[in-house]
């Protein structure tokens, strides 16, 4: 027995007194272990600040940044825009055209408007000072005592009056597509990267270059006809290699003469694919024109199941109906020609040069790293 009363430890040593301050340990909480045998270890306590506060919270982890997801190269870059980034296929093309006219309706649809407006007043009124209505009631009358030389002095009238409305046609419609063209250009520039842009911001981008843009309209306008008078071989050859000069002299802005190297050194190789694109587009654009204008030359339509012997004579307000189909039909269906150029310019660099890496480092897409060698 102890002093204090407890029973003595092993081997009769004494347990040890509770130092002030520490509450005493129980005996019944206290078992002696057997001899040779090691005690075990208590259990570990929970931290308890001595005056009862609330134990302080355990540190935070250190800040780790998240990696970067690197896009799949099988998939492209994503598509920040209308497109993807990557090259594309027919399919990507005429899809990328559809939702640039649905996302920027306002936009497409209003600039389409204007040109069309335009140019369909400058139609009516070469129509309306280019006569041709009396030679067409001269040939009408003579009947069939008409001598040859008769008839070909009303054909010749009839002709010269055709070539000189076509003209100022000609005109407007190349001046209508110089401003739809480089209005949209800049503006799918804007939508490929999904950035947003207003109509100042794609007028005022555009318009220094407007009349350089309709100086190679011309050109390439004039080679496609010099090719065509001669054959249709000949004339398929710039209407491809040349499809994509405008979209490169306003993107790229550099000189008339460097757009329409930049276009060939594009199409080069890939020449059937490119003609058999803008080919598609072209077909789809003016079946659905004219689709569209049928009900506004319902006159001249009806007149094919009238009397054979009996020229049609549009009138004044034929003329004006035609007009106004016209330019519902341009203003829906233009826009479509010019988008699927653009694109057709933007894959054809994604494919040569790598430019969907560009796009995608200017829409904040990060880029996989280089492939590191050996």
């Amino acid at each position: 027995m102890t002093e204090t009363g407890g029973p003595s430890g092993p081997e009769g040593t004494e347990m040890p007194k509770p130092k002030a301050g520490e509450p005493a340990q129980s005996q019944a909480d206290t078992p002696t272990p057997p001899q040779g045998e090691v005690p075990p270890s208590p259990a570990p306590e929970q931290w308890q600040s001595p005056s009862g506060a609330t134990p302080p919270p355990p540190p935070l982890p250190s800040y780790q940044p998240p990696q970067q997801q690197y896009p799949n190269w099988k998939v492209g870059l994503g598509r920040p825009g209308v497109i993807p980034l990557r090259p594309l296929n027919l399919t990507d093309i005429l899809d990328g055209a559809v939702t640039a006219m649905r996302k920027y309706w306002r936009m497409v649809f209003g600039a389409a408007a204007v040109t069309a407006v335009l140019t369909a007043a400058i139609n009516l009124v070469g129509l309306l000072l280019v006569d041709t209505t009396a030679d067409l009631e001269r040939m009408r009358d003579l009947g069939p005592a008409a001598t040859d030389q008769e008839l070909m002095n009303q054909l010749l009238g009839v002709l010269g009056g055709t070539l000189a409305s076509s003209s100022i046609s000609l005109v407007a419609t190349l001046l209508g597509t110089t401003i739809l063209t480089g209005f949209l250009t800049v503006l799918m520039g804007k939508a490929v990267l999904g950035k947003p842009v207003t109509f100042k911001e794609a007028l005022r981008e555009a318009t220094p270059r407007l009349l350089p843009l309709l100086g190679l309209t011309v050109l390439y306008t004039l080679a496609i006809m010099v090719g065509a008078i001669f054959c249709l071989l000949p004339a398929i050859i710039p209407y491809t290699f040349w499809a994509l000069a405008s979209p490169a002299f306003i993107l790229e802005r550099g000189t008339v003469m460097e757009a329409f190297r930049r276009s060939v050194k594009l199409v080069s190789g890939m020449f059937w694919r490119v003609f058999g694109i803008l080919l598609l587009a072209t077909v789809i654009s003016s079946f659905l024109a004219s689709i569209i204008t049928i009900p506004f030359s319902f006159s001249a339509f009806l007149s094919i199941f009238g009397d054979l012997d009996q020229m049609y004579i549009p009138s004044t307000g034929d003329l004006i109906l035609q007009s106004v189909g016209t330019v519902i039909a341009q203003t829906i269906v233009g826009p479509f020609t010019a988008l699927v150029t653009v694109i057709l310019y933007i894959d054809q660099r994604m494919r040569r040069e790598g430019m969907d890496i560009e796009l995608a480092r200017a829409a904040g897409i990060a880029t996989p790293p280089p492939p590191q060698a050996w």
